[in-house]
């Protein structure tokens, strides 16, 4: 067989399992979670409510001397490791692990993601703010990382975390896992005012702006089912995502101490990716998907 031929053949063996995976696996998420609007719908109304304290109380700095000192009794590394949640490599790189198990999450995530960045990168060259290290005297900050100059508002890293925790606390079906995402990346926002970048306005400026985003991205996931059920779609998403993990390999974003964890991490979510979409479709004997394994109609050649 032609090498095109044979590649041609490939691709369709892999195409018509996909189809019939994510069709399956698109039933394994509820479209409408129980709950899920009231816990984003809370959650971005007291971010909006702390901000307004901070900013009203004082003027847009407050509150940050006061917990960049507090959080300095923690460790270097640990901060690190929570503000990497924010990256936006991290993010997608994560939703690999997602992306064939539980396609309606995954578009949901890619929609939320789209929304999050025109609402951060929107704003951020629109307000312009100075950034802690260029208005305070480095004495009086502790750094960690670089020393980013402009524009602060919001925290992108917050919005990023508040989007992918925020999907996740939405289809969560527990108490317990909602707490614990909703917990994790309010975190990873105020590790940007722990490593000394952020404004703890724009921390929460950036959670509220993501939980919000979060909860329109899962609304408009429920509409466009292309995106959960158009296999060309889904891959375009799922490859995209995985030169987001490649770019993990080669830059740890400014954070040393958690270049051994993204590492780990890209490989972890390349080789799941790889077993996921190649392997496992690909081996001999097998005609179905990965996810129909103990369905009735997945059948094994003879």
């Amino acid at each position: 067989m032609a090498p095109a031929a044979a590649a041609t053949a490939v691709m369709s063996i892999i195409g018509a399992g996909l189809r019939r995976d994510l069709a399956t696996a698109a039933k394994r998420d509820p479209a409408v979670s129980a709950g899920g609007a009231r816990w984003l719908g809370a959650w971005a109304a007291l971010c909006v409510a702390a901000a307004a304290a901070w900013f009203f109380s004082g003027d847009y700095h407050s509150g940050f001397l006061t917990l960049n000192g507090l959080f300095a009794v923690l460790p270097a590394s640990l901060w690190q490791w929570l503000t990497v949640l924010g990256d936006e490599r991290v993010s997608l790189t994560l939703a690999l692990f997602l992306s064939r198990r539980h396609p309606r999450v995954f578009w949901a995530l890619i929609c939320a993601a789209l929304l999050a960045i025109a609402y951060a990168r929107g704003l951020k060259p629109l307000v312009d703010a100075a950034r802690p290290p260029a208005v305070l005297p480095a004495e009086r900050l502790r750094l960690i990382g670089e020393a980013h100059a402009r524009h602060s508002f919001p925290s992108g890293h917050s919005v990023t975390a508040a989007v992918f925790f925020g999907v996740l606390a939405y289809y969560a079906q527990s108490l317990r896992w909602r707490l614990a995402f909703i917990l994790l990346a309010t975190a990873a926002g105020l590790s940007r005012v722990a490593v000394g970048v952020h404004w703890p306005v724009d921390v929460m400026a950036g959670l509220a702006g993501g939980a919000v985003a979060a909860l329109v991205g899962v609304w408009l996931a429920r509409r466009s089912l292309w995106g959960i059920h158009d296999e060309r779609v889904h891959l375009t998403f799922v490859v995209l995502a995985a030169f987001a993990a490649v770019a993990l390999l080669f830059d740890d974003g400014g954070y040393p101490a958690a270049a051994p964890l993204l590492g780990m991490l890209a490989s972890l979510a390349l080789g799941w990716t790889a077993l996921q979409y190649l392997l496992l479709p690909l081996m001999p004997g097998r005609s179905c998907g990965p996810q129909d394994s103990g369905s009735n109609d997945c059948t094994q050649a003879d």
